[in-house]
């Protein structure tokens, strides 16, 4: 999807509503005439990288774009596209799937917006997904807005919560959870959600566990802002070191890392780093088509089987087709005069033989 479409979107707010016929085939609610407008998005064109479309936003925009979601209580998803994920997404249905719902694509690696400025659709800046986290975390405190934190173990997110408390003691967290928790109890940590009335999210769980949450329960959790933050949570409670300033604005961030962890990430990024400068060559020259989001009923969960909202009927999962059976029939028994017929034996050794052959 476009990530600057104009086209109106659900509002969270719960209310009576009329169903109506939305994107991908999903029930959802009316719109009132009163509500407010939809934020206005900057004149600037999105830029078209590796088959995504990319909003040409800086910071400063993404937190008044935020700040406006919780007012008018329109849906904001952010998401972040970096070195990795570029690479991953032609093969992870997934990964891309959850970039291309998402409202907001943002440069999180400065290698990215290197690309952009290659093959000629310049970004004005990195937006890297822990500065967004932190970034709106303070204007959060500075607005007084409602926050939920999911994600990592117990402990980490203690940590997170004390910095948290520390740092922005203005802000209201709603409620946390940690994210280890199994498919049936994700009903009631959406609840959860919803009954804390949160204006911002953050999760930081792993894929696919993250995507197929918020495509289940996003539109009932009632929260305006969701961004999903990866390991921030690890980085501000100290668990994991992030690189300094001097290395971000140089985008080393990943030698950094590197340098942490030599023995387990050396491969990875030989990898990783090596075909995305391919892939940026190949975007200069032959860019890719647009991705996008398959015309099907709504999904529950990404990459499963789609479950069809009332009226268009259930479609039933395709199973594939049984193996040929080869029937075997006995060559009739050829018996010599001299032999005994099987009504000649006891009773009890026609009905052993019948068992032993199969044929009883």
């Amino acid at each position: 999807m476009n990530p600057l479409d104009t086209r109106p979107r659900p509002s969270v707010a719960p209310a009576p509503h009329v169903p109506r016929q939305g994107r991908a085939g999903t029930a959802v609610p009316h719109e009132p005439t009163s509500r407010p407008p939809r934020v206005d998005q900057p004149a600037r064109p999105a830029s078209r990288l590796f088959g995504l479309e990319v909003a040409p936003f800086t910071m400063a925009e993404v937190l008044e774009r935020a700040a406006r979601s919780v007012e008018t209580r329109e849906r904001l998803m952010l998401g972040v596209l970096n070195a990795a994920k570029v690479v991953n997404l032609h093969r992870d249905e997934v990964l891309r799937t959850s970039l291309l719902e998402c409202d907001l694509l943002l440069a999180d690696g400065q290698s990215v917006v290197w690309a952009s400025r290659l093959v000629g659709h310049p970004l004005p800046e990195r937006v890297a997904g822990i500065d967004i986290f932190e970034s709106l975390l303070a204007e959060a405190d500075r607005r007084g807005h409602r926050v939920y934190l999911l994600g990592a173990t117990q402990e980490v997110l203690d940590a997170v919560l004390r910095v948290v408390a520390q740092r922005w003691p203005g802000l209201v967290v709603a409620g946390s959870r940690n994210g280890y928790f199994d498919e049936e109890q994700s009903g009631e940590v959406a609840e959860q959600i919803r009954a804390s009335r949160a204006d911002l999210l953050f999760l930081a769980m792993s894929s696919p566990k993250k995507e197929n949450f918020l495509g289940r329960y996003g539109d009932q959790l009632g929260v305006p802002v969701m961004h999903g933050v990866g390991g921030s949570f690890d980085v501000m409670a100290g668990v994991v070191r992030r690189a300094p300033e001097a290395w971000q604005r140089a985008g080393m961030e990943w030698a950094y890392r590197l340098v942490q962890e030599p023995g387990r990430l050396w491969r990875r990024y030989l990898v990783t780093n090596t075909t995305f400068v391919w892939m940026t060559l190949r975007e200069r020259y032959r860019p890719l088509p647009l991705f996008v989001l398959p015309a099907s009923p709504s999904r529950h969960e990404v990459g499963s089987q789609a479950a069809v909202s009332h009226p268009v009927a259930p479609q039933l999962p395709v199973r594939p087709l049984a193996p040929p059976v080869t029937v075997v029939t006995a060559a009739p028994t050829v018996r010599l005069p001299s032999q005994r017929r099987p009504s000649d034996l006891p009773v009890g050794a026609v009905t052993g033989h019948a068992r032993s052959t199969g044929h009883g």
